[in-house]
This record gives structure tokens, C-alpha cells and sequence, in this order.
């Protein structure tokens, strides 16, 4: 067929631009996926480099920690003395002071409960926050909130918005990964509370056991490297060989990269599971010598937390362990409807030494400066009894602590009311801390997005304000 050379350009002009298109959505920069684990350079000048997260969850008791109110002690048996809102159980009894008395510690004279004397002895590293709120009193949506910014499932984790902002450091393991010990159940919300949801599944969390044994399943090859190097390579050229037939081959290219991520895990992860060459001190130091064996358990996940940060991992997230006193249970073992002074006391005994020595370890390696250590469950607990001595979920007001990484050490920002019920100063939101985290690691937390269903979703929504007053 015969045509014009005005034709010919017309017909092909369009081509031109969907080539530059293709050059530049091929670039992660303009993109805006990012699908690989390279470390990259963060929008500004990073404090922090990693994030150790030691997730409280079922909701820890401000009143009984790190926000002493000698008010509760005074008016011990009365009624509030304001309009309660409806509790969980709403089974709401008296005013009920702590049952551990508050000291002061360190040159800063932060004040901390008798429940915490191992952290006591940090006190001149936390910049602890006692004006956290939340808009979610269940533990499901607590837990979700306080991880993805959002209530329910589908969202990616604090951790997976983490990588996939700044990459890892480390090419062996991954970027995000949770620490669990024995029994240690994950809070309610199930995994989903790791999730990279609609980021490259290359961000989202290894949930590794910490225990002696096989910290993952299938983790040690049933074959030949070699065999098994052979076998990678063909699924991967079939891989790539379907990826190049398709569009947006994001979630394919991510597949890959998970593939070969599990072939380099093979001799790394055991090889950080392997304590051995810890001295005896440093064991000590955490409390792998304690009698009560979850103590223990707790203890050796600190110490492959500080192992992780050090071998390059960005974001890495600890599990508590349950005891079956006091109302707790598997996934909430902070939640003491029942008992608060037995079911607390056991909780606090099991993470005090171990946090405390995680602190003191990085501080001597030369690693809090560039850590950021965060310590915070979902929300916080009445300053009231529920019944006779326990205490419900209170999101209005509660405490939640950072260290290291560019915070200001044995600070305290915001306060609640005398009664501890309510924040009434510098009151903050989950939204701010994760803004504030996010600046503390070099990254703007409104353009830190990722175009989802004809939207540009972010780790802090549509909200949150970064704390500069935390900063050192």
C-alpha cells in the first residue's frame, strides 16, 4: 500500500514517546516500584540507618511503667472524677494505683516503675513519649493500626514501607525480618501484620525462630548446592522469559529476587542463629542464663537482633511470649484484664534484662547511634480497675519509648492528665511516630507513596507531623 511520508510520520510519531515511556518506567526512580533489595541513597541525611522494633502487644500499662500518676495512689477506691468512655468490657470499677512505686534515674531523673529497673538503668537513652494516642481499643485493629497505619488488612507493614524506601544493606538476608521464640504467638491480626501488601513481595517480613533447631523451615537444602544452583538458574531464565512477555512484570521480578534471596539465606541465617562465638559476658549480659526459660527465649532474640542490625538488616521486629496468669494470653500477653500486678510482673521480668542489655550492647558497639530502638504496644490501659484488679484498654493516652537513632536521650515529650486517662499535652498519633521514624531514616514520609487502585498510598495516610522535639 502506497503512502505518504506525512502518513509514515503520523502512523509512527506515537512510537517515539512510548519509547522514552518504556526507558523510563524501566528505571525504579520514575517508576516508582522498587523492586530489588540495593540500598538506596535516602531524600535527605539519615540519623538512623536501622530500626529495632520490641513490639509490646496486648497493651502495656502506661500508669504501671513510664507515667507515674500519684494522683491514682491518693484517690485509691473513688470514682473517676470525669465521663469515662465505654472500655472494651466496659466492667469499670474504681481508681487503682500502681501496684510498683516510680523512681528516678540517671542525670535526666526520668522517672521509671519498679516493674523496669534494668531499663532504669537506660534512662539516659530513652526519649520517651507519654502523650501516644489511638483511634482502635480492640487488639486486632490496634495491632494492624500501630503497624500499616491502617485498620484492617491489605496495607503494607512499617517494616516492608521501611525496605522498600531504603533498600538492605545486607545481600544475604532479608530486609525485614521478625523474631519469634518457642510459642510466642503473633499478636492478633495474624501475619498479615508483616505484610508487604501491595508492595514487591521482596519487602515483606522472614519470620525467623530464634530458638536452637532450624530458625526456618527447609532452610538447610535437601541436595547438592550445585544441583540445586542448576535447577534456580532454569526457573529463573523460564521467569524472566515470561516476565519480558508481560507489562508490569513488578511481581514477577520480585519472585525472582525471593528465589534467590531463600538460595543466600541458606548459609546465612544459620550462621547468625549460631551464637557460639558470643562471649559468655555478652550471654550474660542478656540473660540467656536465666532460670525462667521465656526470659531466656526473649534474651536470645535481642541478641540475634543486634546480630541482624549489624549484618545490615533495615527493620527488625521482636515477639514476646505468654504466660497463663493474669488475663494474658498467646497473642496478647500484655493483656491483663484479670490481674494486672501478676500478669505484668511476669511480662516485665521477661523483657527488662534483655532490652536493657540489647541497649547497653549496641551502645558499646558503636551501633544505638545509628539504631533506632522503638518500644510500643497497641495502646495503652485504664487508670481504672476492670472488676477487681485488672485493667482495660485505654487508646486516649499511653506511653511508648524510642532510643538511639538521632533521639533525644532521657527526655519525655507530652503527658497525659493527672489521672493518666487521657493525653492533654503535645498529644500524638501512630500517624506521628511513623512520620517521625521515617525522618529519623532520611525519608519524607508524604512522598514516601505507592500508586495503588488510582491512588498514591502512604505509610502515614493522609496524616501525621514529624516530632522534631524528639531529635537530638
Amino acid at each position: 500500500m502506497n503512502f505518504t511520508r506525512r502518513d509514515l510520520l503520523s502512523r509512527t510519531s506515537n512510537g517515539f514517546g512510548l519509547m522514552a515511556l518504556s526507558a523510563l518506567m524501566g528505571d525504579n526512580a520514575f517508576a516508582g516500584i522498587a523492586t530489588d533489595q540495593n540500598p538506596r541513597t535516602p531524600k535527605f541525611k539519615a540519623k538512623a540507618k536501622n530500626v529495632i522494633f520490641c513490639y509490646m502487644s496486648g497493651g502495656v500499662s502506661h500508669v504501671d511503667t513510664f507515667d507515674p500518676k500519684p494522683m491514682l495512689r491518693k484517690k485509691a477506691g473513688e470514682p473517676m472524677p470525669m465521663p469515662v468512655a465505654r472500655t472494651q468490657f466496659n466492667n469499670n470499677g474504681t481508681i487503682m494505683p500502681s501496684p510498683w512505686e516510680f523512681q528516678r534515674y540517671g542525670q535526666s531523673g526520668l522517672e521509671i516503675s519498679d516493674l523496669l529497673p534494668h531499663l532504669g538503668s537506660c534512662a539516659d537513652d530513652l526519649c520517651v513519649i507519654r502523650s501516644m494516642t489511638s483511634k482502635f481499643s480492640e487488639h486486632a485493629q490496634g495491632n494492624f493500626f500501630m503497624h500499616t497505619g491502617f485498620p484492617f488488612l491489605g496495607y503494607p507493614s512499617a517494616g516492608a514501607w521501611t525496605s522498600y524506601g531504603l533498600g538492605s544493606e545486607s545481600q544475604d538476608l532479608p530486609g525485614y525480618v521478625v523474631l519469634k521464640s518457642g510459642d510466642s504467638a503473633v499478636p492478633h491480626g495474624g501475619v498479615g501484620l508483616y505484610s508487604n501488601g501491595f508492595l514487591p513481595a521482596i519487602h515483606q517480613a522472614s519470620l525467623i525462630k530464634s530458638d536452637d533447631g532450624e530458625p526456618l523451615h527447609n532452610i538447610k537444602p535437601h541436595e547438592l548446592a550445585e544441583q540445586q544452583r542448576r535447577k534456580l538458574d532454569f526457573i529463573g531464565s523460564m521467569d524472566q522469559r515470561f516476565a519480558s512477555s508481560v507489562e508490569n512484570n513488578s511481581s514477577v521480578e520480585a519472585a525472582l529476587q525471593n528465589y534467590e534471596m531463600a538460595w543466600r539465606m541458606q548459609s546465612a541465617v544459620p550462621e547468625l542463629c549460631d551464637i557460639s562465638g558470643e562471649s559468655e559476658a555478652t550471654k550474660k549480659l542478656y540473660g540467656l542464663d536465666d532460670p525462667e526459660p521465656k526470659t531466656a527465649a526473649y534474651a536470645r532474640q535481642c541478641l540475634l537482633a543486634r546480630r541482624l542490625v549489624e549484618r545490615g538488616v533495615r527493620f527488625v521486629e521482636m515477639t514476646c511470649l505468654s504466660y497463663s496468669i493474669g488475663g494474658g494470653n498467646g497473642p496478647n500477653p500484655w493483656d491483663q484484664h484479670g490481674d494486672v500486678a501478676k500478669g505484668h510482673a511476669k511480662m516485665g521480668y521477661q523483657i527488662d534484662r534483655p532490652i536493657a542489655a540489647l541497649l547497653k550492647d549496641l551502645k558499646a558497639c558503636g551501633l544505638l547511634e545509628e539504631t533506632l530502638v522503638i518500644w510500643a504496644g497497641e495502646f495503652g490501659r485504664t487508670p481504672f480497675s476492670q472488676g477487681g484488679a485488672g485493667r482495660d484498654h485505654n487508646p486516649y493516652g499511653f506511653s511508648v519509648w524510642m532510643a538511639g537513632g538521632g533521639t533525644k536521650g532521657g527526655h519525655v515529650y507530652g503527658a497525659t492528665d493527672e489521672f493518666g486517662y487521657k493525653a492533654v499535652k503535645d498529644q500524638c498519633s501512630v500517624y506521628d511516630m511513623w512520620a517521625t521514624v521515617l525522618n529519623l531514616l532520611g525519608l519524607d514520609h508524604e512522598a514516601l507513596t505507592y500508586r495503588f487502585s488510582g491512588r498514591d498510598i502512604r505509610l502515614t495516610d493522609v496524616h501525621g507531623h514529624v516530632l522534631r522535639d524528639l531529635m537530638a
